[in-house]
C-alpha cells in the first residue's frame, strides 16, 4: 500500500444519491428532482461497478467510513442501501467499527424504513433538520414541519446509538435571544453531534436571485458574528464543543467520516457530482465525477466509471488543502505534515505574528491551531500561512 503523510487518518467512501423531493431554494448541492421516479436497480448496480472501479484504484485500503450523501438518501428503499454497502464490502476490506451514516430528510421519515436502514448496515444517521420553527422551515423551502423534525429525532434516537441533525442560523430576520432558544430547544434533543451553519448566499442558488433582488435579507456581518459567539457559548455550557467551525459534539462523539476529510486522508468518491482524494503513484489525487445523473448512469454503463477529472495535484496545492482542511479543526494541524506534503516548513515570522495577533495558538515544532477569535477569518489565516 502506498504511504502518505496523512495515512493515519482513514480511508472513507462517499457515495452520492443526487434525488430529492424539491430544490431547496439556499442549496448549491449537486440535487436533482425527478417527477417519474429513479430506477433503483439500475442506480444500485451502477455504484456497485464504480466501487469496483474505485477499488482497482485504491488496493489494500481499509475501509473506515461510508457516508450515504445526498440529495437525499433516505429516499432510496433499504434494499438499495444494503446493496451498496454489500459492494463496498465486496470491494475492500471494513473496519469493524466503522462508521456508516445516512443523511436522512425528516419529510422521508418512517420507523419501519429506519429500522431497513438499521438492518442493511447503517449505524449512524444524520438528519437534516434546518429550523425548529414553521415560519423558517417554509422560508427555507423545507417540506417538514418542526413537529415532524423532532419525531424524526425521536425515531432515530430509539432506531440508532448515534444520529446528528443540522440546524442553519443567521436566517432573514433571525434575533440572537430567538437563535438561543432554539439552540438550547436542539440541545435538548441532540444525543451526541449538532452540525450548526451559518446561512450563506450560494451562487446560482435562488436564495441568490432573491438576494440580488432585495427581496431576501439576512443578518450583517455584525449580527451574523453575534450569533456566531453565541453558538459557542451556549454549545460549550452544553458540553457540546465545536471540534470544527460547524460542528459541536461531545468528546469522542465526532464525525468520524468528516475527521478523515479534515485531517486530509483518503476518501473515493462514488456517484453523480462526487469528489474523492486518492493516493497514487504519481501523488495526491483529485477526483470528480460527471454531475447529471442520467449521463453518469451512461458512463458507468459504458466505462465502469462516472469519472470526468483525474488530476495530479501538484506539492504546494496538496500542502495547501491539508492547511486548509486541517485548520477547520479545533485540534489543529501538525507542521510537519505541511513540510512532508510541501518540501517546505510555513513561515515562523508569519507564525509568530499571527499567534502575537491571538488568531494563531502554537508554535513551529509543535501543533498550531486557530484560535475562537480566529476562527471567523479562518480564510485570511489560511491565506496568510500559505504565502
Amino acid at each position: 500500500m502506498l504511504d502518505h503523510p496523512t495515512r493515519d487518518a482513514g480511508f472513507a467512501v462517499y457515495v452520492h444519491w443526487p434525488f430529492c423531493l424539491a430544490k431547496c431554494p439556499y442549496c448549491d448541492f449537486n440535487s436533482h428532482v425527478r417527477q417519474t421516479g429513479v430506477d433503483e436497480p439500475r442506480f444500485a448496480a451502477a455504484f456497485a461497478r464504480e466501487i469496483a472501479h474505485a477499488a482497482s484504484l485504491t488496493p489494500g485500503r481499509r475501509v473506515t467510513s461510508i457516508f450515504l450523501g445526498g440529495g437525499t438518501p433516505s429516499l432510496m428503499r433499504p434494499e438499495t442501501v444494503g446493496a451498496v454497502l454489500d459492494a463496498v464490502g465486496g470491494a475492500w476490506e471494513v473496519a469493524p467499527d466503522a462508521e456508516v451514516t445516512l443523511e436522512a430528510n425528516p419529510t422521508s421519515v418512517e420507523a419501519e424504513r429506519f429500522r431497513g436502514y438499521r438492518a442493511a448496515g447503517v449505524n449512524r444517521l444524520s438528519i437534516g433538520v434546518q429550523a425548529l420553527n414553521d415560519a423558517d422551515l417554509s422560508r427555507l423551502g423545507r417540506m417538514h414541519s418542526a413537529a415532524e423534525a423532532l419525531a424524526a429525532v425521536a425515531v432515530a434516537r430509539k432506531t440508532f446509538e448515534r444520529y446528528s441533525f443540522d440546524l442553519i442560523y443567521a436566517r432573514p430576520n433571525q434575533k440572537p435571544e430567538a437563535w438561543a432558544e432554539e439552540l438550547r430547544q436542539a440541545i435538548s434533543h441532540a444525543a451526541e453531534h449538532l452540525s450548526l451553519y451559518q446561512l450563506t448566499i450560494e451562487p446560482g442558488t435562488w436564495f441568490e436571485k432573491l438576494h440580488a433582488a432585495g427581496r431576501l435579507v439576512v443578518p450583517d456581518a455584525e449580527t451574523g458574528r453575534v450569533l456566531y459567539d453565541l453558538t459557542q457559548e451556549i454549545c460549550d455550557a452544553a458540553g457540546m464543543p465545536a471540534y470544527e467551525i460547524s460542528n459541536h459534539a461531545r468528546p469522542g462523539a465526532e464525525s468520524r467520516h468528516n475527521l478523515v476529510y479534515w485531517r486530509y486522508g483518503e476518501y473515493v468518491g462514488v456517484g453523480p457530482g462526487a469528489h474523492g482524494r486518492i493516493v497514487a503513484p504519481e501523488g495526491r489525487v483529485a477526483t470528480a465525477t460527471e454531475r447529471s445523473p442520467e449521463e453518469w448512469l451512461e458512463r458507468v454503463e459504458r466505462h465502469g466509471h462516472g469519472l470526468t477529472e483525474f488530476t495530479t495535484l501538484s506539492a504546494e496545492e496538496a500542502a495547501d488543502e491539508f492547511l486548509l482542511m486541517g485548520l477547520r479543526l479545533r485540534e489543529g494541524i501538525d507542521p510537519e505534515r505541511f513540510r512532508a506534503f510541501a518540501g517546505r516548513r510555513l513561515d515562523a515570522r508569519r507564525i509568530s505574528d499571527l499567534v502575537g495577533d491571538g488568531l494563531l495558538a502554537g508554535h513551529l515544532g509543535s501543533r498550531l491551531a486557530v484560535t475562537p477569535a480566529g476562527f471567523p477569518v479562518l480564510d485570511a489565516v489560511v491565506a496568510d500561512l500559505a504565502a
